[in-house]
């Protein structure tokens, strides 16, 4: 049975990923409640996914703190059961952060009924602790939409 009422995947299984050198602060940042991005050193660009070098300018990258603040950029609701132990409907989003036009990252919405989200709807940042992991998810940022 499935509702369109807010649900919560913190339980639900997830695939997560295997910790290397170019992802770790960003899988692990949640632990100290940051979403940590990579930004290169020579020209400020942020980088999404991580990755070895600057896309921009090849330089050298090293993680920094992002406000966690972003917008919803495009998004889908899933009401298949692809996996019959997530709990559906729920929220597929691509998400801009407002630290760089175009820095955007795959994620879902949670905390809100998935026919309340739109396209850009602010909101922020939170993280589901899966042990080392930090799974960052966003929710309605309620204290943007006010102004």
């Amino acid at each position: 049975m499935t509702t369109d009422a807010p649900i919560s995947l913190a339980d639900a299984p997830r695939m997560l990923p295997t910790l290397t050198d170019a992802n770790r602060e960003f899988w692990t940042g949640g632990a100290q409640g940051e979403l940590r991005i990579p930004r290169c050193h020579a020209c400020g660009t942020w980088v999404y996914p991580p990755g070895a070098r600057c896309a921009e300018c090849d330089g050298e990258l090293h993680s920094e703190a992002v406000s966690g603040k972003a917008t919803v950029f495009t998004f889908t609701v899933n009401r298949h059961p692809y996996n019959p132990e997530i709990p559906l409907p729920y929220v597929i989003a691509l998400v801009e952060l407002v630290e760089q036009v175009g820095l955007r990252l795959m994620t879902n919405v949670v905390n809100c009924d998935p026919e309340e989200v739109v396209i850009g709807m602010p909101v922020r940042v939170r993280f589901e602790d899966r042990g080392e992991i930090f799974v960052p998810v966003f929710e309605p940022d309620a204290d943007a939409a006010k102004g």
